[in-house]
């Protein structure tokens, strides 16, 4: 009778729907389907039309004006890097085996206390002779808890007066000539291939406690690194602490008209910052950055101080390299190269050297033959 009578009562039937307007509606469970429409049907029938999922609706939302779809720009941007990052795949996004910075596994204590000085790094890989063949990884917590603990002084052997006067720590103990192999420190790290999506490496730090990772090429070799900062990154943008140092820009025009680039440089934001006049042709379907396609220019790795050509009038100068990479180029116009001593030379210094003067003539050159005046 109660049901009966709402259903005859417009007025409590408008106001019981507003009432639950704002409610979440049911979600159907497994094995339940919800009556299509007509129209629906149709669309379906015609023009091969679905249902839009949550994600494409998401999608659309967080394309629209921010103020309309109700998000602020930072979470809007955080929101679509959540999207996208079931399609990238960690080769994207890995240290290049160039840049990875790893210790042999017999190195000595100090050694390696100094390279994590100077690297910046709290986690180093550690191998047995080259990188291919890698047994773990470090953590400098790990090492500095080992010293501690060395260096601990033993309570029964100090005086009430020293103990007073010095702390329970005495670095002579300390033997930093020990390998590493034998301070047993070394901790398992994570192996994966180029191919695997970034989001399940994610969750497989997670679940693992790991948080490096080594990217394996299909021949068992090490291609390149992956942290989870490197994961961390793709969501909330770069990460900055107080170590890092402020990184000079990919590509850099200079006030000679010249270009500074680093070696990754990539050639769309070579090509972005020089002009369209820097193509590379069939090329850019090979490599990938600058590095690489001025290796394939010179045929092998370029040394520094060697001069690549480059595009059309284009030619690179070697600034920085090694034997496995190139680091630090200059490119500038064939036209424009000439040297600094001429260049900025006055006009007056610039005009040929003027030839050397004539000898004297025959007639006033003294005759050898003629007697000497005394």
């Amino acid at each position: 009778m109660r049901a009966n009578s709402m259903a005859n009562d417009p007025i409590r039937s408008e106001s019981a729907e507003s009432e639950h307007r704002g409610l979440p509606a049911l979600v159907p469970q497994q094995g339940e389907t919800q009556p299509e429409g007509w129209l629906s049907r149709v669309a379906r029938i015609l023009f091969g039309w679905k249902a839009a999922a949550t994600r494409a609706d998401l999608e659309l939302v967080l394309t629209a004006e921010q103020p309309a779809a109700g998000f602020s720009p930072e979470e809007a941007a955080m929101l679509k890097n959540i999207l996208t990052l079931r399609e990238c795949r960690i080769e994207r996004v890995m240290v290049p085996r160039a840049d990875i910075v790893a210790v042999q596994q017999d190195i000595a204590l100090g050694v390696l206390l100094k390279i994590f000085a100077s690297g910046g790094h709290s986690r180093l890989v550690t191998y047995n002779d080259t990188l291919d063949d890698p047994t773990g990884m470090v953590h400098i917590r790990d090492l500095v808890a080992f010293m501690a603990s060395r260096a601990a002084v033993d309570p029964s052997t100090v005086s009430q007066s020293e103990e007073s006067q010095h702390a329970d720590l005495n670095f002579a103990n300390l033997d930093l000539s020990l390998p590493l192999s034998a301070a047993k420190i070394v901790r398992e790290i994570l192996y994966a291939p180029p191919s695997m999506p970034a989001l399940d490496l994610l969750a497989k730090m997670q679940a693992t406690r790991i948080h490096l990772a080594l990217v394996i090429d299909e021949y068992g070799g090490t291609d390149g690194l992956v942290s989870m900062e490197d994961l961390v990154e793709l969501i909330v943008g770069d990460i900055a602490d107080e170590h890092d140092v402020h990184e000079l820009p990919a590509v850099a025009r200079q006030g000679d008209g010249s270009f500074l680039a680093d070696g990754r440089a990539s050639l769309e934001d070579v090509r972005a910052v020089i002009g369209d006049e820097f193509d590379v042709g069939e090329a850019g379907s090979e490599v990938d950055t600058l590095s690489g396609y001025l290796v394939i220019r010179a045929g092998h790795v370029p040394v520094r101080g060697e001069l690549v050509p480059g595009p059309e009038s284009f030619e690179a100068e070697v600034l920085d390299a090694d034997p496995r990479r190139i680091k630090r180029v200059k490119i500038y116009r064939r036209k424009d190269r000439r040297s600094a001593t001429v260049r900025d030379l006055p006009a007056s210094a610039k005009a040929p050297v003027s030839r050397a003067a004539a000898p004297p003539e025959e007639s006033n050159r003294p005759n050898p033959n003629s007697p000497r005046s005394p």
